[in-house]
């Protein structure tokens, strides 16, 4: 017994020493390339040994068996040599096409055909410069958005975080606003360090410089006195929704465009990434992110919908509590939000449903909303409650959800489990927009309910970055889309 006790412990040293190794390859391919590496969607970006281990792990989840990870090491010293361009890379779909083709080829001449998009090898076409990226209010999502960011900010050649823009707030503004950037009590300790400069009025974090711009009103910001330019103006504050008031930010000098993290109203796009971010123009100068709900539902709703058709449905939202609502009981000019969201659920009403309807028009008059605020600080859930076209069986409606979150041009929004012993806190810092619960599909005939769970946070904030990546010009290519063999 004494042996095979020694044996694993020796089998796991020698897996968490491989993984440590892999970690300074993960870094070099982001920092120089852009490359944003993963495992059926785990990234492997900033993560620990343990973290790197566990995406492997995930792996079984997938195909049946883990991932080697020497295999994954030859994958990443082949891109290192090849040099693609930025691009978001699923090693798993490399490994497995590589072992499916089975020709002769070498694995850095594999990877270099399957990736013949991104790869820059004869001509380069320059480095990328990088758009300016500006925060207009930071409160949740602000601060959740500059995370990113932050983290995100490799070698400099996509988005670029330089500045907050907020209201003083009273004696050590700045002090404060760093503090709830580095701590936050659901999301945790910011990766990291920041120092601040009380006297520039500037904060430091991992080498990203944000100027902190204290202002009353979008047209008193000279942004340019700061050394931005053609910036996107990020407007979470959700003070102004329609196209007049969003327009105060273009008549700062150095802004270009403006994204809304909120339904916008009026003829402007309500853009939900993976479904109609294609239809962002350059001519677009206000464009909007919807809703938290709206990006969890309508990808899950998109792949339904083209499988069997909806003829009907509704979409009930179990909400967590928002700062919109009061602590206690106390006056507030919104129907039932006056009562304590610490203690209550609460009714409320939701666009969604309508809302969908602007990123995936056919099924526009199909859909219903209703929303239930509970106590719980983030993760909310959206039952979809379905009358199809055809009738269908939960086994398939489970499967072709599961197939959609590993292969299709969504896989980025949604995400697909079974666990008898999964809550809602287990999905706190979820990058997907929406996470199936397969184990709780209901399905008789042609009516379906599906549960998808969804970070209202920080799965809402990566889409935010996804449509800010694409306003840019400078979102990841998504690859391999299909390996070649």
């Amino acid at each position: 017994m004494t042996d095979v006790v020694t044996a694993h412990r020796e089998a796991w040293k020698a897996r968490e020493a491989l993984a440590e190794q892999l970690i300074p390859r993960i870094g070099r391919l982001y920092r120089e390339h852009g490359v944003v590496t993963g495992i059926h969607g785990r990234r492997l970006i900033n993560q620990s040994a343990i973290g790197v281990l566990k995406a492997h792990k995930y792996a079984e989840h997938v195909t049946g068996a883990p991932l080697a990870l020497a295999d994954t090491e030859r994958v990443l010293d082949a891109l290192l040599e090849i040099g693609p361009r930025p691009a978001s890379l699923d090693i798993a779909r490399l490994i497995s096409g590589y072992a499916e083709a089975g020709d002769e080829r070498s694995l850095v001449e594999y990877v270099r055909d399957a990736l013949d998009l991104v790869c820059a090898d004869a001509a380069d076409d320059g480095a990328q410069e990088g758009t300016d990226v500006v925060l207009y209010g930071f409160g949740r999502i602000g601060r959740l958005l500059a995370r990113i960011l932050i983290s995100h900010a490799g070698n400099g050649g996509g988005l670029r975080l330089r500045a907050i823009v907020v209201r003083r707030g009273g004696e050590n503004d700045l002090i404060k606003r760093a503090s709830l950037l580095r701590r936050d009590s659901v999301h945790g300790p910011f990766e990291g360090t920041i120092s601040v400069d009380v006297e520039n009025e500037t904060i430091l974090a991992n080498g990203t410089l944000i100027q902190v711009i204290y202002s009353d009103s979008p047209t008193s910001v000279d942004y340019t006195a700061h050394g931005i330019h053609d910036a996107i103006v990020v407007d979470n504050t959700g003070r102004w929704r329609d196209e007049e008031g969003l327009s105060l930010h273009l008549q700062a000098t150095g802004v270009a465009k403006v994204l809304l993290t909120a339904p916008g109203k009026g003829a402007l796009k309500n853009i939900v990434h993976g479904i109609n971010h294609d239809t962002i123009s350059a001519e677009d100068l206000i464009v909007t992110a919807a809703s938290c709900t709206t990006n969890a539902v309508t990808p899950v709703l998109k792949v339904i919908e083209d499988a069997w058709g909806i003829r009907h449905g509704h979409v009930e939202t179990v909400h967590s509590y928002t700062n919109d609502q009061n602590l206690i009981d106390n006056f507030h000019k919104g129907d039932r939000r006056g009562r304590s969201a610490a203690l209550n659920m609460v009714i409320t009403e939701t666009g969604a449903a309508k809302a969908v309807a602007k990123a995936l028009p056919e099924l526009a008059g199909r859909l219903t909303g209703n929303a239930i605020r509970v106590p719980t600080p983030d993760v909310s859930m959206a039952i979809l409650n379905l009358q199809l076209e055809r009738p269908t069986t939960r086994e398939e409606v489970n499967e072709h959800i599961r197939q959609m979150s590993l292969h299709s041009d969504l896989r980025q929004q949604i995400d697909y489990i079974e666990s008898p012993e999964i809550v809602s806190s287990d999905f706190i810092g979820s990058h997907r927009a929406g996470i199936v619960d397969g184990l709780a599909t209901i399905c008789t005939g042609d009516s379906v309910i599906v549960y998808v769970w969804y970070d209202n946070e920080f799965g809402y904030s990566s889409q935010v970055i996804r449509v800010l990546e694409t306003m840019a010009g400078s979102h990841p290519r998504v690859v391999p889309a299909r390996i070649r063999a």
